[in-house]
C-alpha cells in the first residue's frame, strides 16, 4: 500500500508503528514535528480498515486541501464544513451512508452538533484521527473550546479507536489530552522534536522593515511567511513589500473570510512569494517548499513558535528561522496578558511569556533550548544549526560583573524589578531613585562604565544560570538564589558565552536534490502548474519538488521508470506519468547529453 498508493519505498521514522497499532484498533496519541508524516499514519490505515475514518481537522480552510491531496492518492476523501452547500452536503452524508468514504474530515463545531453524532453512530467507522489534539488542553498554547466536544467520542463509539496527532505537546499537555479524550491503554509515541533541516537564529530588532528587506534580498524567489503580532503590523508590512516588488499578501482575522482563503491559496499556489500573517495563519499547512519562517515580533510562547517555525522545511531541504528580538515588544504582550479576566490564566501566560524571552535572551544552543522545553536532551554538544553554535563564541569570565549586579539586589532588600536595578547600577538621576534615598546606596553607578543593554545581558544570564530568580505577578521583583549567593561571597565563579554579532550564517547543507539538472527541474516546474491550474490543486499536490527533484537526476523515460521515483503512486503514474516522461523525452532531444553530464 505504501508502494503502490503513495509511491514510497520506506517509512519514515514511527509511522508503521503508529499505523499497525491504528490497525489493531488500539489508542494513540502521537507527538510528530511538524514534517513528520502525520497525515500518512490515518491516511494508509484508512485504506486498509472497513468504513470511514473521521479526521478532526481544526481550520476549515485547510479541508479542501487535505481531501485534495488524499483524492489524488486515489483515497475516496470529503470534508464537510460550512463553505459547501446544501446539495454538497447530501452528497456527503449518502457517500458515508452508504460506505462509500474512507476519509471524512470534520471541524470540531461539527463533531459537536447532536444530529452529526447520531448520523455518525448509523455509520461504519474505522477509527477517528484527531489532528492538533493540543488545541483540547487548557495547558496547551492554543486552546479550543470547541474541542472540548470531543471527550464525548468514547461515550459514543465505546469499541471505535482514537488516534490523536499534535507536533507540539509538553508532558503536561500529553497527560491532560490523553484524560480529556479517555483514551483507554494509548500506545504513546514522542517522536523527536529536533527538525535537523532549520537553521534558528535571533537578531537585536533595530528598524525592522529595513531588516526584513534585507533579508528577502537575501532569499529572492523563496516563499516564506513572515509573521507580525498585530492586524495593523501585518498589513503595513504587506503593503511595504509589494512597494518594493516583493509579491506579497496579507492573512489575519479580520479580513473577509473569503480574502483570507483566497491569499491562502494564492500561496500555496506558489502565485505570490511572501505570506504577511498574524498567528490566524499555517496551522496545519501542507505546502512544503517554505524555504523561511520570520517572527519580526516576539511570540507569546514557545509552542507557538516551534509549530509556526516548523512550517519551513517540509520537504526536508534546509530552511531558516529568524527571530527579530527587541525587549520593547515585552510590553505590548503585557498588555494582552493583563486584560485576562482570570488569574490563573495570566499567570499561565506570563510563565510562557517568560520562556520566550529566555530562548531569545541567552546564549544558548536554540536547539537545545526548544528540544529542552518539550523534555527532550540534545545529545550533541553543539548543532552548527543555530546562530549560537555556527556563530563565533567564546566563554568569559563573567563572575565581577555578576557581582556588581547580585550586590545591587543585595543593597536594595530584594525589592525591586530589573528597570529599577539597572539604573541603580548605571546611576541614572530618576526621581524615583532619589525619592528611595537609593542614589546615596553604594552599588549606585557602580556600573556607569558600561551601557545598559550591557548590564541587561548580564541579569539574563544570571536568570537563565538560575543565579536569580523573578518572584511575583504583574510586575516580578528579583531574588538572589542559592546559587547567586555563592557568586556574591566569591565561593562561586560564573561563565558565560558571548556571541559576536553578524558571524553566524546558517551551515551549507546538502540538499537532497542537489546535483539535479536545474533546466529540467524549471520544464518540470512548469508543467506541474499547469496541470495543477488544471485540476484545482495546489502544484506540491500533484508531485512535491522532491519528487520532481529526483526525475531531474534519473530523467525517467517510461512509465516503468517513472514508477521508481518516490512520491509517484500507481493512481499519480496513471493520471500524470504520461505527460511527465512526455516532457522529460522532448527535453532530451533538445538536449541529448543532459542525461550523461552533471547539470547542477
Amino acid at each position: 500500500m505504501l508502494r503502490t498508493m503513495f509511491g514510497f519505498e520506506a517509512f519514515r521514522p514511527n509511522q508503521e508503528t503508529i499505523i499497525r497499532s491504528i490497525l489493531d484498533r488500539r489508542d494513540i496519541f502521537a507527538v510528530m514535528p511538524t514534517g513528520g508524516g502525520k497525515s500518512l499514519c490515518y491516511q494508509l490505515p484508512a485504506m486498509l480498515l472497513t468504513g470511514t475514518a473521521v479526521v478532526v481537522s481544526p481550520l476549515i480552510s485547510l479541508m479542501k486541501d487535505q481531501v485534495d491531496a488524499a483524492n489524488e492518492n486515489g483515497i475516496p476523501a470529503a470534508f464537510m464544513n460550512s463553505s459547501l452547500n446544501a446539495g454538497e452536503v447530501s452528497d456527503v452524508y449518502r457517500r458515508l451512508k452508504y460506505n462509500k468514504l474512507r476519509l471524512l474530515y470534520i471541524a470540531p463545531e461539527r463533531f459537536a452538533l447532536p444530529h452529526f453524532q447520531e448520523t455518525l453512530r448509523e455509520a461504519a467507522l474505522s477509527f477517528f484521527a484527531i489532528d492538533e489534539a493540543h488545541c483540547i488542553s487548557e495547558w496547551g498554547h492554543d486552546f479550543r473550546p470547541d474541542y472540548l466536544s470531543l471527550s464525548r467520542i468514547k461515550e459514543l463509539f465505546p469499541s471505535v479507536a482514537v488516534a490523536a496527532f499534535t507536533a507540539t505537546a509538553t508532558e503536561k499537555v500529553q497527560r491532560d489530552i490523553i484524560t480529556k479524550l479517555g483514551l483507554r491503554d494509548p500506545h504513546v509515541v514522542r517522536a523527536s522534536f529536533d527538525r535537523p533541516n532549520l537553521f534558528y537564529q535571533v537578531r537585536p530588532k533595530a528598524r525592522v522593515d529595513v531588516q526584513i528587506l534585507e533579508f528577502l534580498k537575501d532569499h529572492p524567489a523563496e516563499s516564506g511567511i513572515i509573521y507580525r503580532t498585530t492586524r495593523d503590523a501585518v498589513t503595513a508590512t504587506a503593503q511595504l513589500l509589494r512597494s518594493k516588488g516583493i509579491a506579497a499578501l496579507p492573512y489575519h482575522a479580520g479580513l473577509p473570510a473569503e480574502e483570507r482563503s483566497r491569499n491562502q491559496e494564492a500561496f500555496n499556489k506558489d502565485e505570490v512569494q511572501v505570506i504577511v500573517a498574524t498567528i490566524a495563519f499555517g496551522m496545519g499547512i501542507d505546502k512544503s517548499n517554505v524555504r523561511f519562517v520570520l517572527h519580526a515580533d516576539l511570540p507569546k510562547n514557545i509552542e507557538g513558535y516551534y509549530q509556526e517555525t516548523g512550517r519551513a522545511g517540509r520537504d526536508s531541504e534546509p530552511a531558516q528561522c529568524l527571530l527579530f528580538f527587541s525587549r520593547g515588544d515585552i510590553p505590548k504582550i503585557r498588555y494582552f496578558i493583563d486584560s485576562m479576566p482570570e488569574a490563573g490564566e495570566r499567570a499561565i501566560a506570563v510563565e510562557k511569556l517568560n520562556q520566550v524571552i529566555g530562548y531569545a535572551g541567552h546564549n544558548v544552543c536554540r536547539r537545545r533550548q526548544l528540544l529542552g522545553f518539550f523534555g527532550e536532551t540534545y545529545p550533541h554538544e553543539t548543532c552548527s544549526g543555530c546562530d549560537i553554535c555556527a556563530g563565533s563564541v567564546e566563554q568569559v569570565d563573567m563572575t565581577l560583573d555578576a557581582q556588581i549586579v547580585l550586590a545591587a539586589l543585595s543593597a536594595t532588600g530584594q525589592r525591586f524589578g530589573a528597570g529599577h536595578i539597572l539604573d541603580l547600577i548605571t546611576g541614572a538621576d530618576t526621581k524615583r531613585m532619589r525619592e528611595l534615598r537609593h542614589d546615596r546606596l553604594a552599588a549606585y553607578g557602580t556600573g556607569r562604565d558600561k551601557q545598559k543593554k550591557y548590564w541587561r545581558s548580564v541579569l539574563d544570564e544570571l536568570l537563565a544560570q538560575e543565579a536569580v530568580m523573578q518572584e511575583g505577578d504583574p510586575y516580578p521583583v528579583l531574588k538572589i538564589s542559592p546559587k547567586g549567593s555563592g557568586i556574591l561571597s566569591g565561593r562561586e565563579r560564573v561563565t558565560a558565552l558571548r556571541k559576536e554579532e553578524g558571524t553566524a550564517q546558517p551551515r551549507k547543507k546538502k540538499h537532497e536534490g542537489e546535483g539535479y539538472d536545474e533546466l529540467l527541474f524549471g520544464r518540470l516546474r512548469s508543467l506541474r502548474k499547469t496541470m495543477a491550474e488544471q485540476q484545482h490543486v495546489p502544484p506540491y499536490i500533484i508531485f512535491s519538488d522532491k519528487t520532481l527533484h529526483e526525475m531531474s537526476r534519473s530523467y525517467p523515460r517510461t512509465l516503468e521508470d517513472m514508477k521508481m521515483i518516490s512520491g509517484v503512486g500507481e493512481v499519480k503514474l496513471q493520471r500524470y506519468g504520461r505527460n511527465f516522461v512526455q516532457e522529460i523525452t522532448q527535453y532530451l532531444g533538445e538536449y541529448p547529453a543532459a542525461a550523461g553530464s552533471s547539470r547542477a
